[in-house]
């Protein structure tokens, strides 16, 4: 059994608070409507300003948010890319989305167009939610993600004036129907911006209940709370005597603390060494690589495979077909190796990337690419303010 796990912190279920009118059972209302303006013309005399009555919340108008980050496995809330959902059908739901302007990470390098792997993380994102929000799947629980399709458009990734706002449309097949939950299942999710189709994807999703999924990680769930587990060895082990790396430009990066990758002696070959402190790819604790980590590097290796020479203007995936055979452990090197095919009746280049670890394949990935050009006119958003 494979998989790319879809970590949480177990956060716990999000309160609900509700308001007290007060403390003291005495206090009534009329000892409320003392504590307005009042104004005496004679000391027998006094009028005060009634309170004014409440306001009906079924009449209020219905402000975005996001979804909660617990939803969605993420501790930061600007990384919430949701903002709301609501069902459409036995299986179906439409859900809005935004994405911001200048995005610290999904962004392409000349900051011109939203990063397709912006369109990942959001299906990874509404898989999670569906599965917390409508389909049951308790809080603590833990997800496996056995692999993603994507589709993007890349003319509707241009970046507009303002944020990007998105609705989605989803599906979801269980693939045990008569269990009492859906702990086995697939997303279809359409992303359409402005009516016009900015990606597709499909992703199938395992559930875990903590009891399970400690026994399948032991020992790799004891490492204390708190603790760092994307580290050391993940970013030093067997990189002695390698040549220096490229600059970030060379993997479709600006930020050296973006790139992923570091070379070996070996052609077409590079070592998964992702910074353990990055603010987007480890938002949170995990005992195990990140998948959308494994994207990244399969992204970057494309990158740097197809298009050696360093440019500002880098490919950009538009398909990609990504499997989680394995784990992905932090304290043990993983190696990424890539090779290109051509189909004849098609110029477009794919390239196929597989990460090894322990001589065992743990990630493979089919990725196609795209160059923006100035063809890739900018859709711009409407927003109200």
């Amino acid at each position: 059994m494979t998989l790319l796990t879809v970590h949480q912190d177990n956060h716990p279920t999000p309160a609900t608070t509700e308001a007290s009118a007060g403390t003291d059972p005495d206090t009534a209302a009329g000892t409320a409507t003392h504590t307005g303006t009042s104004t005496a013309t004679d000391p027998g005399t006094r009028t005060s300003t009634s309170a004014k009555a409440p306001v009906d919340p079924a009449r209020m108008p219905r402000l975005t948010t996001t979804v909660p980050r617990e939803y969605v496995h993420r501790s930061t809330l600007a990384e919430v890319f949701l903002t709301g959902c609501e069902q459409t059908g036995n299986t179906h739901y439409t859900l809005t989305a935004q994405w911001p302007r200048a995005h610290t990470f999904f962004t392409t390098p000349d900051g011109t167009h939203h990063h397709p792997l912006q369109a990942a993380e959001t299906i990874r994102q509404t898989g999670l939610y569906l599965a917390h929000a409508e389909l049951g799947i308790p809080l603590g629980h833990q997800f496996l993600m056995r692999n993603l399709h994507l589709t993007t458009h890349p003319q509707h990734l241009a970046i507009g004036p303002t944020p990007t706002d998105l609705t989605l449309t989803a599906t979801y097949t269980p693939h045990h129907p008569h269990t009492k939950r859906p702990t086995d299942f697939t997303m279809h999710i359409t992303i359409t911006r402005n009516g016009h189709p900015t990606a597709t994807g499909t992703g199938r999703f395992t559930c875990l209940t903590p009891t399970t999924y400690q026994r399948l990680r032991h020992p790799h769930t004891t490492t204390p709370a708190g603790t760092s587990t994307a580290g050391t060895t993940t970013s030093t082990a067997g990189t002695q005597h390698q040549p220096l790396n490229p600059p970030p430009t060379h993997y479709g990066r600006t930020l050296p603390h973006d790139i992923v990758l570091t070379p070996t002696p070996h052609p077409h070959t590079w070592q998964l060494t992702p910074n353990p402190h990055h603010p987007i790819l480890f938002d949170h604790t995990t005992d195990h690589i990140p998948g959308m980590v494994l994207l990244e590097a399969a992204h970057q290796a494309a990158t740097a495979h197809t298009h050696p020479t360093p440019t500002t203007h880098p490919t950009q995936p538009t398909t990609l077909h990504a499997t989680f055979h394995q784990y992905t452990e932090h304290h043990t090197p993983t190696y990424i190796t890539a090779h290109t095919t051509r189909n004849d009746n098609d110029p477009t280049p794919t390239t196929h990337i597989t990460a090894h670890q322990n001589n065992t394949t743990v990630f493979t990935a089919q990725l196609t690419t795209h160059t923006p050009t100035p063809t890739d006119t900018t859709q711009k958003s409407v927003s109200s303010r």
